[in-house]
This record gives structure tokens, C-alpha cells and sequence, in this order.
């Protein structure tokens, strides 16, 4: 008599086991800390548990939404190289027009969620990316008609992207130019490119810095160009930012002082989680400066560990990447990985001074509806990949194409 088939739990969760527990990892940190940040929050909307459940509410649908995808098999994703590029532009478009939030014309609400169509858009630029690496290659590498490709559907998304969020549209070129590196784009190529936006890089940042201040609060009012007082407030803030601390303004500078404060109070175990004196102070303590109050409260080893968790997501993606038959799934995981652990270094950098302040939420930590369930989408497509991947041996690299 034949027993019946057990029930394998680990099924469930199939793809890469370390991917996940990186996801689950930072869940988990994600609920204590919003938790912990959102005092606030609590305080005016008269309900103390109102943030955080709401936040757990979207980690869940995260979830539920990376269960789903990791289970589509990853040859589908060649599908949002055709709908990926014509969604975003709708969305970013209509959300331009549409309306405001935080005086920026950022977010568009769908079911009630107030959704940022960028989160779409650098993941449809990447697998577009990733496609174009992948066809248009030969023997060397990736070819000349690839890079033009390349470069205009970046141009396009960015032009999109840079009036309302100028640090969403370089993270996103950045990471398109490491993508461009991996997939051997010539360096004929890459050199002036790269030249180019270095000399932009320094114009740019010499506007920003000695235009007098009259001359940019008139561009106010020009739509395409409102967001400019606000960059060069940030980058002189930045640059000016004293190094004596009796001349610290709180008044003018709440944000960056209160980041420094909290690190500054910490030691290796942190005051413990919940514990936090900077985050009835800290603007946005929830999400752009979340770093902050995981240093304060768990200390040095906590900011290592969460350090860790993105390295660890990156290598991981390198090693499924090395694994893959084909060209397309690899650049796809590689680039995927790329933004969300290039985004949470900017995050990270910004909390600890070392860039100017620029809005970005830490990937798969910071409160947020929309970015928790793209972010979570984004890592059931590099586990649908993984599980393509985890049975084919390594190849060599002429065959991957991508180291």
C-alpha cells in the first residue's frame, strides 16, 4: 500500500535560498525599524499602530507578489521588453500632468496606492537593457548598434525621469553604464561617453553651486526646471555643511544633523531596537534616513549586517548569472541586482554624510507601498531566474558573455 506524497514546504520557495533569506532578513528589519521610526506618524494620525501595520499590510503583498513572479519561468520576462518601455512612458507622462505630492509630480494612485511610476520604469529599462546586450552582440562583445539602442532608450527614460527626480535618473544611468561594462561594450565607445558625463557631471555641479541663489528661485516657476533651487540647496548644504560642531544650525538643517546625531550616539550594540531619541526629530525617519535609526538602534554591527545583506544579494546574482545558458536572463538578474544594491549605497551614503540629500528610499526596508512591491517584484524575477539557473553548470566565460 503506497503511502501519499508528503507536502515539501521548501517547494514554495523555490529559486535561490539565499535570496531569500536575504529578502526575509530585510523584511523583518524593515517592520521593527518603520516601527520604531514612525512616532511621528503615530502621533498625528492619533493611532499608534496604524503605520506599521500598514506597512506590514504592503510587506506582505510584497511578498505574495515575489512568491508570484519567481514562479513565472523567466523566458516570459521577454514580454516587458515590448509592454515594459510603453507602460513607463504612459505612467511617467500621466503622472507629470496629473498631479502633486510633496509639491513633485512623483506618484499616480492606482487602487488607492499611491504608486511612482520610476519604480517601473528602471525596471523596464533594465530588461530592455539586458535584451539589447543580448541580441546585438558578437564574438568581442556587445556591438556599436547596441549601444546606440542602449543609449536612446535611456536618454528617453531619463529625460522622463530627471525634471521631478533628478537621483532616480542617475542611479538608473549608472547603473545602465555598469550593465554596458559587463555586457563588453567597447571601450571606443564607453571612453567619450564616459568623458562626457564627467565634464556634464562638473558643469553641472558648477551651476548648482556658485548661481546665485535670486537667480535660481526665479526658475521656480519653470516647470522643467523647479526642481533646480531644490538640487542646489542640497548641494550647498552638503558642501557647506560645517565640520565645528558648535556651529551646527539644527533649525536649517534638521535632517542632516539629526542623521549625524544618531550615528554619532551609537556604539557596536546600538541603543536596541526601539530605543531611538533622534527619530521624533528626524524628518522622514521612516524612509530616506532609515539608515540612521538602524545605526542608532543597532548599532555598528547592525549597519555591517545590513551592509552585508545587499553585498550578499549582489555576489549571489553573480554566481546565478555565471550559471545561465543564456545572455539574457544573466544581464537581466545582474541588472536588477545592480539597481536595487546601488540605490541602498546611495541611501546609506546620504545618512552618513557622504552625499547630498537626495530623496532615496533604502530598497526592501524603507516605508513605502509602491517601492516595497516593485523592489519585492524585482527580486521574484532574479529568483525565477535563479531557479532556471541552479541545475546548469558554470559556463566559461566566452560562453556567458558577461565576465
Amino acid at each position: 500500500m503506497s503511502s501519499a506524497p508528503r507536502f515539501n514546504f521548501a517547494r514554495l520557495f523555490d529559486g535561490d535560498k539565499v535570496i531569500w533569506m536575504v529578502l526575509f532578513f530585510c523584511c523583518i528589519v524593515s517592520v521593527l525599524e518603520v516601527y520604531s521610526a514612525s512616532s511621528n506618524m503615530s502621533y498625528e494620525k492619533g493611532n499608534f499602530w496604524s503605520p506599521v501595520l500598514m506597512h506590514s499590510l504592503y510587506i506582505g503583498i510584497g511578498l505574495l507578489v515575489a512568491w508570484v513572479v519567481h514562479r513565472i519561468p523567466c523566458r516570459f520576462f521577454g514580454w516587458i521588453v515590448v509592454a515594459g518601455p510603453i507602460v513607463s512612458i504612459v505612467m511617467l507622462v500621466a503622472a507629470y500632468f496629473y498631479g502633486a505630492v510633496n509639491e513633485t509630480h512623483r506618484f499616480i494612485p492606482i487602487l488607492g496606492i499611491s504608486f511612482q511610476p520610476s519604480e517601473i520604469a528602471k525596471g523596464s529599462l533594465v530588461v530592455v537593457v539586458a535584451w539589447l546586450l543580448s541580441v546585438l552582440r558578437d564574438d568581442h562583445g556587445a556591438t556599436s548598434p547596441a549601444f546606440r539602442w542602449i543609449m536612446g532608450f535611456t536618454i528617453l527614460f531619463c529625460v522622463l525621469i530627471v525634471p521631478e527626480n533628478l537621483s532616480t535618473a542617475a542611479i538608473l544611468f549608472l547603473v545602465v553604464m555598469m550593465m554596458m561594462f559587463i555586457g563588453h561594450v567597447p571601450w571606443r565607445l564607453m571612453g567619450p561617453l564616459i568623458g562626457v558625463l564627467t565634464l556634464g557631471a562638473a558643469l553641472g555641479y558648477a551651476v548648482l553651486t556658485l548661481t546665485p541663489t535670486e537667480t535660481m528661485e526665479k526658475l521656480d516657476d519653470v516647470p522643467v526646471l523647479k526642481r533646480l533651487p531644490t538640487w542646489a540647496h542640497r548641494v550647498r548644504d552638503h558642501v557647506e555643511f560645517p565640520a565645528d560642531p558648535d556651529s551646527f544650525d539644527i533649525s536649517t538643517n534638521p535632517q542632516i544633523v539629526q542623521s549625524h546625531i544618531a550615528i554619532a550616539t551609537c556604539n557596536i550594540i546600538g541603543r536596541g531596537p526601539g530605543n531611538s531619541t533622534v527619530r521624533d526629530f528626524l524628518p522622514q525617519a521612516y524612509s530616506d534616513f532609515i539608515f540612521a535609526i538602524i545605526i542608532e538602534e543597532l548599532g555598528l554591527a547592525g549597519a555591517v549586517f545590513i551592509v552585508m545583506l545587499y553585498i550578499t544579494l549582489l555576489y549571489r546574482a553573480a554566481r546565478i548569472a555565471g550559471r545561465c545558458e543564456k545572455n539574457f536572463p544573466a544581464f537581466i538578474i545582474m541588472g536588477l541586482a545592480l539597481l536595487i544594491v546601488t540605490q541602498a549605497l546611495v541611501n546609506m551614503c546620504v545618512a552618513v554624510g557622504i552625499m547630498p540629500v537626495t530623496g532615496q528610499p533604502l530598497p526592501l526596508i524603507s516605508r513605502g507601498g509602491s517601492s516595497m512591491m516593485v523592489n519585492c517584484a524585482y527580486i521574484g524575477m532574479m529568483l525565477s531566474i535563479s531557479r532556471s539557473a541552479r541545475l546548469t553548470p558554470e559556463p566559461t566565460a566566452t560562453k556567458s558573455g558577461i565576465v
